[in-house]
């Protein structure tokens, strides 16, 4: 079964959708779902924590964990929150915890302060560097959203340009593999041509340097989102040869 391996429930900040409606939508559509509530150390959304508490989400959903349903976590990478992030993943038995950059330099990325004064080469430098550090030494088992930058980056072609940042992002792919780690393909932008193109060559160096797994995951935050163009990704991930695969007990399944 192809599980959708990145949404966000009432459990997020950023979210409304429920359980019930998600998996309602991915029954719909024959997907086994994992749940990645936010945990982001310090942020805040709306005057609302980007936080949740571990043994109220277990408890709420425990009747629905199972075959299909899996329960995560994504936790946001950078070294200020290291130990806050070690000290809540351990705090529940996930069954998959996403890595993934959202801040840089303690900035939030999605908004425009990060970027005052940096033209794209240095903001994207930063952000890849900032990416391999945490990379490097955190607990996940997946990297989220490697593209996650180029949402609200202000410049005219907010695209990775593999070509132009290959030293930075080898490094990070190198460390994931080194490490056993897999990588996500996120398909939130994949309704835009020109960022699955630039995707492409990240995953095919990926898989020349020795990666096999990726999961897929929509970063649904509202129903209509749930398994958003997996035909797609499943087509991308298979001229690729690259495997989908999701977790459960933090084990990785072949899908």
């Amino acid at each position: 079964m192809i599980f959708d391996s990145h949404m966000h429930t009432r459990f997020s900040a950023d979210s409304t959708m429920t359980a019930a409606d998600a998996l309602a939508k991915a029954e719909s559509l024959n997907f086994g779902v994992v749940f990645t509530e936010h945990f982001d150390y310090g942020v805040e959304v709306d005057g609302k924590p980007f936080t949740f508490d571990p043994a109220e989400y277990m408890k709420e959903y425990k009747t629905l964990r199972g075959a299909n349903v899996r329960l995560g976590v994504e936790v946001g990478l950078r070294k200020s929150a290291r130990v806050a992030n070690e000290d809540f993943i351990a705090q529940a038995a996930f069954d998959m915890v996403i890595g993934s950059i959202h801040l840089v330099d303690d900035l939030d990325i999605y908004y425009p302060d990060f970027y005052i004064g940096k033209d794209k080469a240095t903001a994207y430098r930063k952000y890849f560097q900032q990416m391999a550090q945490e990379a490097s030494v955190a607990d996940y088992d997946v990297l989220g959203h490697i593209d996650y930058i180029c949402r609200a980056a202000p410049y005219e072609d907010p695209e990775i340009d593999y070509a132009t940042f290959v030293t930075e992002i080898d490094e990070v792919l190198r460390i994931i593999i080194e490490r056993g780690k897999v990588l996500e393909l996120n398909t939130r932008r994949f309704d835009k041509s020109r960022a699955v193109e630039e995707l492409v060559p990240v995953y095919k160096r990926y898989r020349d340097l020795g990666g096999r797994f990726v999961t897929i995951g929509s970063d649904a935050h509202r129903v209509a989102a749930v398994g958003n163009h997996f035909e797609h990704a499943l087509k991308f991930v298979d001229e690729l040869d690259l495997t989908p695969v999701t977790f459960c007990q933090r084990r990785l399944e072949k899908c």
